[in-house]
């Protein structure tokens, strides 16, 4: 018996040097050292054995185990090293190339993309873009834009005031200063002192005026905030402002550059048109309009159906404009805006209703969602 153990751990001995991989070297610990192996029927055979045999067998029984297990063990690491080895160089990595597949590119949202569109365009017609404080002073929202103590959008439904304790005493103080010198505004009234979140990007028009003398062109997009919320309307929205103020600007002025922004944006072959309006700031006022872009401005479309978009009448709403108040740059008067010397225009639009109509996104909130799906379907 002791013969034959030998003679098993010497083939297997053999096969186990000889195994080429790490699956045909597990085969052969199963096939030598597992439950039905022949060498471990020997050693649980022992107690069978004549008792002068069982010493001898067990004995050299166990040693052969042993060395078989530590071939075993010895010749797996020889065989994960070499197999690790050959993997490394067969997948080998460029670390220096880009991932593949390429990460998904973003792009500008389309809000981002809308207000740029527009700036470029201003700024092909000359205009200066500047931005503003989103928190602002009373004085530059409501009075110096010549809005009266009790009108409506000072009201606390419409506007978002904010604590006077979150400005600085020196910005109070500028605020204060501002007041006293600006024109039939008087001194600065309690209401003035008061913050609020921007109902309009306007107030830029008395800042900027402010810190520069007139010839000035001007265009300040930012966001502004309304107690507003819809399927048209949100809480915070972005708006652009325009200003454009020198000697011999009239409405005819007003009128060809909104035709140049408005096909810049929609494209060429839109018309403009105003019509009479009110803003407190500007006198007088309109609100402009673009030819339709989806019936050109017949109100039906191809199949004699009615549009949809500008709901049958071939025009669709844009925003307000006027030319500015003499009011207003009676607050501005000292930095050479006499309203009997010169004269200008403002107008304003939201972006994002310029951006549902480019895109034919139905619902102001689809901005605001940030759902990937409908995203990825203007990029």
């Amino acid at each position: 018996m002791v013969e034959r153990i030998e003679q098993i751990e010497r083939e297997a001995a053999e096969q186990i040097a000889a195994a080429s991989g790490s699956a045909e070297l597990e085969e052969l610990r199963v096939t030598h050292l597992g439950r039905k192996a022949e060498l471990t029927g020997i050693l649980r055979g022992i107690a069978e054995l004549p008792a002068d045999q069982r010493g001898p067998v067990g004995k050299r029984g166990n040693e052969a185990r042993q060395r078989l297990e530590a071939l075993i063990s010895e010749r797996a690491a020889e065989l994960d090293s070499a197999e690790l080895e050959s993997r490394l160089a067969s997948d080998a990595v460029d670390v220096t190339l880009p991932g593949a597949p390429a990460p998904p590119v973003g792009h500008p949202h389309l809000i981002s993309r809308t207000r740029r569109r527009i700036e470029d365009i201003m700024v092909g017609l000359g205009y200066r873009v500047l931005e503003g404080p989103e928190v602002e002073l009373d004085y530059y929202n409501f009075t110096a834009l010549n809005h009266p103590p009790g009108h409506p959008a000072r009201m606390s439904q419409d506007t978002f005031y904010v604590a006077p304790g979150s400005l600085t005493q020196a910005a109070m103080s500028a605020a204060r200063a501002a007041a006293d010198g600006g024109g039939e505004g008087g001194a600065a009234t309690p209401d003035e002192e008061l913050v609020v979140l921007r109902t309009h990007t306007s107030p830029m028009q008395v800042r900027a005026m402010e810190a520069q003398e007139p010839p000035i062109f001007v265009v300040v997009p930012g966001k502004v905030y309304r107690r507003d919320s819809d399927a048209t309307h949100s809480p915070m929205f972005n708006q652009v402002e325009g200003l454009a103020v020198a000697e011999d600007i009239t409405l005819a002025d007003l009128q060809g550059t909104l035709l140049e922004m408005l096909r810049g944006i929609f494209g060429e072959g839109r018309e403009a048109r105003m019509r009479p309006h009110f803003f407190p700031f500007t006198e007088p006022s309109v609100e402009f309009d673009v030819s339709c872009f989806a019936c050109d401005g017949s109100g039906s479309l191809a199949d004699g159906s009615r549009c949809g978009l500008c709901k049958g009448v071939g025009w669709i709403e844009v925003g307000g404009a006027g030319m500015v108040d003499p009011n207003v740059f009676g607050f501005v008067a000292d930095g050479g805006y006499d309203p009997d010397r010169v004269q200008g225009f403002a107008f304003g639009m939201g972006v994002e209703r310029i951006a549902m109509l480019r895109y034919g996104v139905p619902d102001l909130r689809r901005f605001l969602d940030n759902d990937v799906r409908m995203l990825e379907q203007f990029s």
